[in-house]
């Protein structure tokens, strides 16, 4: 397998790629102008250099400018509280994952790839719609109809939580004070938003983070 990664930078994506990373040929990472893009790029970068992987930042500055999310720099606030807090959908980036997914697949057919990895996971699944089974599973049928060389999407965690992945992550060694998750964008995690308080439940144990709050 020749895989293109979806790669933000962040655990999930960060733990996908080292433990595909003999299968990965090209890390593409989105720049769509949320307010931890720049921090999640950083940490992006710094991985790939490590593993000697190829990586691809994709300006998609429409979303920041046309979209809706608080997640967005355009956005209002973004909320504290859990993933299952109602007010966490204003962190949802309307079909954010469709568009990357889609830009990942003329990617692969170009870079003459076989496989799109993405490091969706079943936390996201309460309000990412573009997170759940359904949805991986429908695109991954429309991408292998729409490509010459039927390019597969792979999605290796959709069924697990962020705990198993940053187990898989601590088993192999990982680092992930390289890694960014805090929707805040700032200099430290904040410690309160949705991200940072999953990041905190998934790492108990052996987590290198340096929280503000």
């Amino acid at each position: 397998m020749k895989a293109l990664l979806i790669y933000s930078g962040g655990l999930d994506s960060t733990t996908l790629l080292y433990e595909y990373r003999d299968s990965i040929d090209l890390a593409v990472t989105f720049d769509y102008g949320s307010k931890h893009n720049a921090r999640e790029i950083e940490c992006a970068r710094e991985n790939c250099r490590r593993l000697g992987i190829r990586q691809l930042v994709i300006p998609l500055g429409f979303i920041g400018q046309y979209f809706k999310s608080d997640l967005l720099l355009s956005g209002g606030e973004i909320p504290e509280g859990s993933y299952a807090d109602e007010n966490m959908k204003s962190t949802v980036v309307p079909f954010r994952n469709g568009i990357m997914l889609a830009v990942a697949a003329g990617l692969a057919e170009s870079y003459g790839l076989d496989a799109i990895m993405l490091a969706n996971h079943s936390g996201d699944h309460a309000i990412y719609p573009d997170c759940r089974p359904a949805f991986i599973d429908a695109f991954a049928a429309a991408v292998e109809a729409g490509t010459y060389n039927g390019v597969k999407v792979i999605s290796p965690y959709c069924q697990i939580t962020k705990r198993d992945i940053a187990l898989r992550g601590k088993a192999l060694g990982i680092d992930y004070s390289l890694t960014y998750s805090c929707y805040k964008g700032g200099e430290k995690h904040c410690g309160k938003c949705g991200t940072c308080t999953e990041r905190k439940e998934a790492l108990e144990g052996f987590d290198p983070t340096e929280y503000a709050g």
